[in-house]
């Protein structure tokens, strides 16, 4: 039998929803170009979060505030162009959802010119509205609660695990029924203790995706460049599953030696001509030569002009 033709069909939020109905793990990870989405995709991750985190791991900001709707529109586009199956979401950044009107205007952006199928919108109770008008609209969104890095200055600052107390607890427990109710697909619990995200998982209709939320939720996800151990930094609750800047440092100093030991480029590495058509180019050709050559004491002075 020949190999099936049919088109690689985009998982969808209900594949996605089918999926956590029959009880499979959702392995998720972040993507922000088309050759890492094309990698992940074929490898069959099932959902790529181009996340804001792009500006902290890839443009080198020092927070994910300074990340813009013009940048993460052009990754988004580069990530759904590699990926043909994954369920591609956008992370909507910093003040891109400050109003309703702004968040359906930005959020609709994400699907109409980035080719995103979803969007992830930070916060519980305070973006419940935007959530629901989002919903409404018919884009699908997922939500994301305890640490949220755009509230960082708002949650003091410094990175740290949220929900430790019990009123902490009782606010995320709060905000994680905010977003189901408003409409969301799904919802990533970031740095909530084990317990609690479990106790929320528990009692929620939709997925939870945890990234240091402890084992109990529905799903993972790992920021890329942590996976793949590219960063100079690995947080406590990633994971590196290679070690690709080991790998890079290796091959660049490698390159480096070979190219001043003149071993690179090689045979195998260089293309050669002809060297006749050369000579040719050259005017070294043995048709280039003058059927009649001037004396070498030049033109006699006695000759008749």
């Amino acid at each position: 039998m020949s190999a099936s033709t049919d088109p690689v069909r985009r998982l969808t939020v209900a594949d996605i929803a089918k999926l956590y109905a029959d009880g499979t793990r959702l392995p998720m990870l972040t993507a922000y170009d088309y050759p890492t989405a094309q990698i992940l995709d074929q490898a069959g991750i099932p959902l790529l979060l181009v996340g804001d985190s792009l500006g902290q791991v890839l443009l080198g900001y020092d927070s994910t505030i300074r990340v813009t709707m013009t940048e993460m529109l052009h990754h988004t586009k580069a990530v759904v162009r590699g990926a043909q199956r994954a369920l591609v979401i956008g992370d909507m950044p910093f003040l891109s959802y400050a109003s309703i009107d702004e968040g359906l205007e930005n959020a609709g952006r994400f699907l109409q010119e980035g080719g995103a199928q979803a969007v992830k919108i930070e916060g519980g109770t305070r973006s419940a509205r935007t959530i629901e008008a989002l919903v409404r609209s018919g884009i699908p969104v997922m939500g994301h609660i305890g640490w949220t890095p755009q509230a960082q200055h708002g949650l003091g600052g410094k990175v740290r695990v949220q929900g430790k107390t019990a009123e902490q607890a009782r606010a995320l427990l709060a905000d994680a029924l905010a977003v189901q109710e408003a409409g969301a697909f799904s919802i990533v619990l970031e740095l909530v203790p084990a317990q609690l995200a479990g106790a929320i998982t528990e009692r929620l209709r939709i997925p939870t995706i945890g990234i240091g939320a402890g084992p109990q939720c529905s799903g993972q996800i790992q920021v890329v460049t942590d996976f793949l151990g590219l960063g100079d930094f690995i947080p406590r609750h990633a994971r590196p599953y290679t070690h690709v800047r080991e790998a890079i440092t290796e091959a660049a100093r490698a390159y480096a030696a070979d190219v001043a030991a003149g071993t690179f480029p090689g045979d195998a590495e260089t293309v050669r001509m002809d060297d006749a058509v050369l000579d040719q180019v050259l005017g070294r050709g043995e048709h280039d030569r003058p059927a009649r050559s001037i004396p070498v004491g030049g033109i006699p002075l006695d000759r008749d002009l």
